[in-house]
């Protein structure tokens, strides 16, 4: 277990949950085959009502998990950024990258504090952040951008955006969890309005 840590990161993301803003979701995902070995990233965004508005992935040549991981959180809060999103929502299914944007791990390597660096003012330029981690079966469509990135082997080779944005299905079936009384989802988000009928699963 690493340690805690109590520095700037730590208070920037407690500070940034205060705002209660639509969010847009970014669902990334990075890998690398062999680790280090070929990596590439993937992101998924979706507006506050569920539809998908972008499809980010790129090829990162030589480097590890975990730089890979680094450079979709980046590519993500960029695209924030530069199409004026406000409030952004990430998952991850990288334990590690989350926690130490959270400022609960320090980070040690450095090339990772450098990413981390990078990452910390595009935070601050949004009015709400979170970051939560999911496993790898809830983030699928992240994973398969982020292989496809790997497939292609090419660095710089960028893909950016369905041509026509997605409507969720009228039916589809979500997982969450209840947690304090209010069902936290697990994966995607369901268009306010939506009339839900809950199961439990025990």
């Amino acid at each position: 277990m690493c340690p805690r840590d109590s520095s700037r990161a730590g208070e920037l993301f407690a500070a940034s949950l205060q705002s209660a803003a639509p969010a847009h979701t970014a669902h990334i995902d990075g890998g690398a085959r062999g680790n280090p070995g070929p990596s590439g990233y993937g992101v998924i965004i979706h507006d506050p009502s569920g539809r998908t508005v972008a499809e980010l992935s790129e090829y990162l040549g030589h480097h590890t998990n975990n730089y890979a991981e680094y450079q979709g959180l980046l590519a993500a809060l960029r695209y924030a950024q530069e199409n004026g999103i406000k409030a952004l929502k990430v998952i991850s299914d990288s334990e590690l990258m989350v926690r130490q944007i959270k400022g609960i791990y320090k980070v040690k390597h450095p090339e990772l504090r450098k990413l981390h660096g990078e990452a910390q003012p595009l935070v601050r330029k949004l009015e709400h952040f979170e970051i939560r981690h999911a496993l790898r079966e809830h983030n699928q469509d992240a994973d398969r951008l982020a292989n496809e990135a790997m497939d292609r082997g090419k660095p710089g080779a960028t893909q950016t955006a369905p041509a026509t944005p997605r409507t969720p299905a009228a039916k589809e079936e979500f997982e969450g969890i209840v947690r304090n009384g209010v069902i936290e989802l697990l994966d995607g988000m369901v268009p306010d309005g939506t009339r839900v009928q809950i199961r439990v699963r025990r």
